[in-house]
């Protein structure tokens, strides 16, 4: 088999029972995780840069730690002990990434990560000093950001509660109609009565902290948008988040980060800026690693990724709100910055797979769509693929 082909997972991919359990007891168990360890997936294992094509328990890290510098307790076993292999993704730090009012500073740790087309890579730091040179010029590039008031808005533009700074208007969405099913999955008849722009929960409802009925605005706060003249909708419901403190982890059912905010029809659009509109959503069990994807986002505009992991617990930082562990998630290949929070996650077609809501200089989040349409009851788009 090719690279391409060895990178992939089966169609709904899952961590085994056992492995799953063992994961969470033992990796992150509530008196001691496991240090440096944030969650674990189901994923491909991957040998000296290279994917074997061999199922794995993906444990996810800040970063990696060689073994002789790790107490006993700490070290990841080489297998679970149903037999499925281990293998240690460095994902660094995870954040909700909606976009930051003062950028964070401090050096970059030298990580192994996932490069742009799934392969494992050595960061910059780690290369030699010419290449670093040739590289630069690159590195100094800065994406064109969507951050222009638009009416009817299309897709990936920035929006945000006024109380934030700002992320990305993910899809427009419509209440179920009569006769839509959520399992098996099935849209309804008629018209709709309401139509809501898409996002993340701690995009347009302040991570919990916004009322129904709070100003939404297009474009956010940070980026120049005011409170009436860009109003664009209203805080009309979200999904909770169960955050730690208030809540330990090893409690917290979170899997997704999603709200809705109503719109006059004719204010925004579903149409993704550069991409098109979703002609169909993906359920679950046909989303696999190895699938590439795309966004479009507030702050890096359009962007391409592959999964990496599927069935994913992760723990994700809120800043003032805590940190929130969310489980049945899908990781993908860094495609997002802060700023992106919201991005309707699309294959290269255009099937609706994935919100994007959180991630790191490695790795980008994101719920799965189908349980984003089941918990708001919405219709993201009215065809399976």
């Amino acid at each position: 088999m090719n690279q391409p082909e060895l990178m992939r997972g089966p169609a709904g991919g899952q961590l085994s029972d056992s492995s799953r359990s063992q994961a969470q007891s033992d990796f992150l168990r509530r008196e001691q995780p496991l240090a440096n360890v944030v969650g674990y997936g189901h994923g491909v294992k991957w040998v000296d840069g290279r994917p074997t094509g061999e199922p794995a328990v993906l444990v996810f890290v800040t970063q990696k730690v060689s073994e002789s510098m790790l107490p006993e307790r700490d070290v990841v076993p080489r297998q679970m002990d149903d037999g499925t292999p281990t293998d240690i993704v460095a994902v660094g730090q995870i954040s909700a990434q909606r976009r930051q009012s003062r950028p964070g500073g401090g050096a970059r740790q030298q990580e192994i990560g996932y490069g742009p087309d799934g392969g494992v890579v050595q960061q910059l730091g780690g290369l030699s000093q010419p290449v670093l040179e040739e590289l630069g010029g690159l590195a100094t590039f800065e994406p064109q950001v969507l951050v222009r008031r638009m009416r009817p808005c299309p897709a990936g533009f920035s929006v945000g509660n006024v109380a934030i700074t700002a992320g990305t208007l993910g899809s427009v969405v419509y209440d179920f109609l009569p006769g839509a099913t959520v399992d098996p999955p099935g849209p309804g008849l008629g018209t709709p009565a309401k139509f809501y722009v898409l996002s993340n929960n701690h995009v347009l409802a302040d991570s919990n902290r916004a009322q129904l009925g709070s100003v939404i605005l297009q474009p956010g706060t940070f980026d120049g948008g005011t409170n009436p003249a860009d109003r664009i909708a209203t805080l009309s419901r979200f999904i909770t988040i169960q955050f730690a403190p208030q809540t330990p982890l090893d409690q917290h059912n979170n899997v997704v980060d999603c709200a809705l905010g109503e719109v006059p029809f004719q204010d925004a659009t579903r149409e993704q800026y550069f991409s098109g509109a979703p002609r169909a959503w993906r359920r679950k069990a046909n989303v696999a690693v190895g699938d590439l994807v795309k966004k479009t986002g507030r702050t890096t505009n359009i962007s391409f990724g592959r999964i990496i992991a599927v069935d994913s617990t992760i723990d994700v930082n809120y800043g003032t709100a805590g940190t929130a562990r969310f489980k049945d998630q899908i990781l993908t290949t860094n495609m997002s910055a802060g700023g992106d929070s919201g991005s309707l996650v699309t294959s290269l077609d255009n099937v609706a797979v994935g919100l994007l809501f959180a991630g790191s200089s490695q790795v980008t989040v994101a719920n799965h769509v189908e349980n984003v349409r089941a918990l708001l009851r919405v219709e993201i788009a009215e065809q399976l693929a």
